[in-house]
């Protein structure tokens, strides 16, 4: 790499006007008119030129040459710069020249996650001052498209599109982010550039590069979207063999006597419509989040039978499996992707063929929902047969849980979002990183592994020491009256042992601000206000706890009460609306053996007194809903946690 003054790389507008648009080198990330760049650190970047042709980039007053490679691809470095701008990055060559305007360096942050982060600020609480302040040009922010790709892709297939905040773009960023990065330009008084970079409902598998999910135990689902990428009906036919052999284990099936053989004997009934089964009128559905089995049956004549044909069937909420005479023949779990399935030779027959699909319903609405229009079986030679009426339905037997799903699917995949709305960042350089997700993973084992392994391969791309700050997740879902298993539980205290373990990490904690039966919140003001807290901490060095009180130690006293000890506390703890703190479970070594303790306050601690009963480990805030009431003088919440008795 060679510095040199800007002078030399300095392109006339008339040259540029003279030069084609198409013909001029192409930068990879994220750099584009108005854009924000990590103060203090290299700026790497890539791009695609003519093959062999020298690439002159300045910026800030420095410039770099490099040089393409035999594809046309060129990497280099620039210098790190100071906070400050506006500035023009130039990138020139034989082939062309381009200019991007009005670039400032200040402190970057990605956001990412599934709809929480996603929530925009026009469907947040849109009334509030902050909500409506007034345009911030030192503000900048990026939407990511939503893409999936089997590969990791090096460029988004449009350009940036940064935009300064103000009342025409604020409305429709995502409002934790927002808020977040508001927040901040209030304490860190320089440029700031949020990255928002989410799709709801997805699984944090599909945030994760090849390395990461390698990393976190998943290397068959690893491989699997690598066949995938090479040869999708092969992936395909593995894909269903590992369904069928999971449905086997879960429901006690032999072979060849599974609900999708065509002569399979289930209690069938007729479909009344082909739309969501909650609307049929049914009580045994009108409340249902589980499986639905759906099959019909076609006479194909022996010309249709004789080759390949193409499957429709619209769309199905959640996610499928699909067989025709018993043979899978493809599946996905996009709710709002319609299914289309190639059949190849040999499958259908003449005279009765059986279409059959389990429909898996994981949360609110269920079914095949059509459009009917597009429902039919298509034959090579263009012919067609309607599929819109005549099907039957099944309920599944109890306990056939959620099924796995392939690695190629949007947002339940393994990778498919990272290689489409990450990896095409390259090696952006961050100040830190916010992460809003994890309903999609509740009762998925494991979360603590993935999210370890994608934080360390993250930080592989955008730098070592950004900061990762992690919402816990909020309540949703129905009230409980006893200690039992809780799924969001689980998740918040994975959550909450990976932040703790980071020390670059933080967690915000949101379970006072959920709401039981929305499972997407409003209140993301206060959201952005601890992420904030987070990174002022991490990013900004202030004295502040980058997690709120949390959890430090449990101790066992000789009359044999318990002493939990809480770290990061402002003030002290304090009890809201009671003399105690309740939310507390003593726990024995033995399963179900939970039990409420209602805990005093005194400082930074909350001792349990003991029942007699033998105690190996305390619980908080263990369930969907938790019912608690302990806080510190900030009033930040403490998280959900278990933690052993010492």
């Amino acid at each position: 790499m060679l510095l040199k003054p800007c002078r030399f790389i300095i392109v006339s507008s008339l040259a540029l006007a003279a030069v084609p648009v198409a013909a001029a080198p192409r930068l990879n990330g994220i750099i584009g008119d108005h854009a924000v760049v990590q103060r203090d650190r290299p700026i790497v970047l890539s791009g695609s030129a003519a093959p062999g042709e020298t690439v002159m980039i300045g910026f800030a007053g420095r410039s770099v040459l490099a040089k393409a490679d035999g594809k046309g691809r060129f990497d280099t470095t620039l210098p790190a710069p100071a906070a400050g701008g506006p500035y023009d990055l130039t990138i020139a060559a034989p082939s062309g020249a381009t200019v991007f305007h009005d670039i400032l360096v200040g402190d970057v942050y990605l956001c990412s996650g599934q709809s929480n982060m996603e929530l925009q600020v026009q469907s947040a609480q849109d009334l509030i001052p902050d909500a409506r302040a007034p345009a911030d040009d030192q503000l900048r922010l990026l939407t990511i498209p939503k893409a999936v790709a089997v590969a990791p892709v090096a460029r988004f297939a449009d350009p940036p599109q940064w935009v300064a905040a103000g009342p025409a773009t604020t409305p429709a960023f995502s409002a934790a982010c927002f808020y977040m990065v508001q927040a901040l330009r209030r304490t860190a008084k320089v440029p700031i550039g949020a990255i928002h970079s989410s799709w709801g409902g997805s699984r944090i598998s599909a945030w994760m590069s090849d390395a990461a999910l390698r990393a976190a135990g998943m290397a068959p689902e690893a491989d699997l979207l690598a066949l995938y990428a090479r040869d999708p009906a092969a992936a395909n036919r593995r894909a269903s063999a590992a369904w069928e052999e999971w449905w086997r284990a879960r429901s006690g099936d032999a072979k060849g006597a599974e609900p999708w053989q065509p002569e399979a004997a289930l209690a069938w009934n007729a479909v009344p419509r082909l739309e969501e089964f909650e609307t049929w009128g049914l009580p045994e559905l009108a409340d249902y989040n589980g499986m639905l089995w759906y099959q019909r049956t076609v006479e194909l004549s022996p010309a249709q039978a004789q080759g390949p044909a193409t499957l429709s069937i619209g769309r199905i909420d959640d996610a499928d499996r699909t067989w025709v005479n018993g043979i899978g023949v493809g599946g996905s779990s996009d709710a709002g992707q319609q299914r289309v399935y190639t059949i190849a030779a040999g499958i259908l027959k003449p005279g009765r063929n059986t279409i059959t699909v389990n429909d898996d319903d994981v949360y609110a609405y269920g079914g095949m929902t059509g459009p009917v229009n597009v429902m039919r079986l298509t034959f090579a030679d263009g012919s067609s047969v309607p599929l819109a009426t005549d099907w039957r339905y099944a309920i599944a037997k109890p306990g056939a849980g959620s099924a796995p799903r392939v690695p190629w699917d949007s947002i339940n995949g393994a990778g498919t979002l990272f290689n489409g709305m990450i990896a095409p960042l390259g090696r952006t350089a961050l100040a830190g990183m916010a992460w809003y997700q994890g309903e999609s993973d509740t009762g998925i084992p494991g979360y603590d592994r993935r999210l370890t392994a994608m934080i360390a391969d993250w930080r592989t791309r955008f730098g070592h020491d950004a900061a990762f700050a992690v919402v816990q997740l909020s309540s949703y879902g129905a009230p409980t009256t006893k200690p039992g298993d809780s799924g969001w539980a689980v998740v918040r205290d994975a959550q909450r042992r990976v932040a703790a373990a980071d020390p670059h990490g933080g967690m915000a904690v949101t379970l006072d601000l959920g709401d039981p039966l929305d499972i997407h919140p409003g209140e993301k003001h206060e959201v952005g206000q601890r992420l904030a807290q987070v990174m002022r901490a991490r990013v900004y060095g202030e004295p502040l706890a980058p997690a709120g009180p949390a959890i430090a130690d449990a101790r066992r006293s000789p009359a044999g009460d318990v002493t939990l000890r809480f770290s990061g506390v402002t003030g002290a703890l304090q009890a809201l609306g009671a003399n105690h703190a309740i939310g507390f479970e003593l726990c024995g070594s033995a399963p179900n053996s939970c039990r409420y303790a209602s805990g005093q306050v005194a400082g930074d601690q909350v001792t349990l007194q003991s029942d007699g009963q033998p105690i190996a480990r305390v619980r908080y805030a263990w369930a969907d809903v938790p019912s608690v009431n302990l806080s510190d003088r900030a009033r930040l919440p403490i998280g959900t946690f278990e933690i052993e008795v010492h």
